[in-house]
């Protein structure tokens, strides 16, 4: 079956799709090759930053804006997760030296903002982006696509492979989950032995092997593709309204008093 080329998303462009606009706004997915529990691919991170980004652009779009989604950077920050096979780590550094090279390629062709599309949690991309900043004229802002949506619509989302995310991808691409829930793991993490870390005094990397069962941390078994579709549409609405919004911002006017 053929697939139709999507507007705003440049893997899909033409040069002469590209050149015959300007583009105010730019989404940078960035996702992660990981284990998610035993029933979703390893490359969920990065299928859901690029269908949400894509749909991002193709709303704005109808909207009247101009949003380019550019291709998933597929690898994330992984450094707790290396004792599972084939999970690819980035360290920070590089995400920086990569974000700062993007940013260089986009300047010259009057891009005013620059969204971050994180889908992996392991990416704190914040860091970079209070580095980053001061040196360029492009507005740059991070969205997690997954904290944009209500967890209320799930009975438990969970933090990794759980409801939300599983939900997720059967909406998105049910053909790559595993069609047997009795295959699916139910989720299961171990608390850490500290209470500080327990009760939120401090923050910890967990090592995967030690705190996890299946690799998945919260019960997938309640996701339905009805539960993702909404979740998904809700997330994609908000962020095209923010994207709307940047693409006429001023730059010198993002802070001020309430009129």
């Amino acid at each position: 079956m053929t697939q139709a080329r999507r507007n705003g998303v440049l893997s899909d462009a033409t040069f002469d799709d590209v050149r015959r606009d300007a583009w105010p706004v730019v989404l940078l997915p960035f996702g992660a090759t990981e284990p998610h529990n035993t029933h979703l691919p390893y490359g969920t991170d990065t299928i859901l930053g690029s269908e949400v980004a894509a749909r991002v652009a193709a709303h704005c779009m109808a909207a009247g804006t101009n949003v380019m989604a550019l291709p998933a950077v597929p690898f994330g920050v992984n450094t707790t997760q290396l004792d599972l096979p084939f999970t690819i780590n980035v360290m920070p550094s590089t995400q920086l030296a990569l974000l700062r090279d993007v940013i260089r390629s986009l300047e010259p062709h009057g891009v005013r903002a620059l969204v971050l599309l994180n889908a992996h949690g392991g990416n704190e991309l914040r860091a970079l982006v209070r580095e980053l900043q001061p040196s360029t004229p492009i507005m740059l802002a991070i969205v997690n696509w997954w904290q944009a949506a209500d967890h209320a619509t799930f009975e438990q989302a969970g933090d990794h492979a759980g409801e939300l995310e599983t939900a997720a991808i059967m909406h998105v691409a049910p053909h790559l989950v595993a069609p047997d829930r009795h295959t699916w793991g139910d989720g299961r993490s171990n608390p850490s032995t500290l209470e500080g870390v327990r009760r939120g005094v401090a923050w910890m990397p967990r090592r995967w092997t030690q705190a996890t069962v299946d690799t998945g941390v919260g019960d997938p078994r309640a996701a339905t593709a009805e539960n993702g579709a909404a979740f998904v549409a809700q997330a994609v609405e908000r962020i095209t309204a923010f994207c709307c919004e940047l693409a006429v911002a001023d730059p010198s006017s993002l802070w001020a008093p309430a009129p």
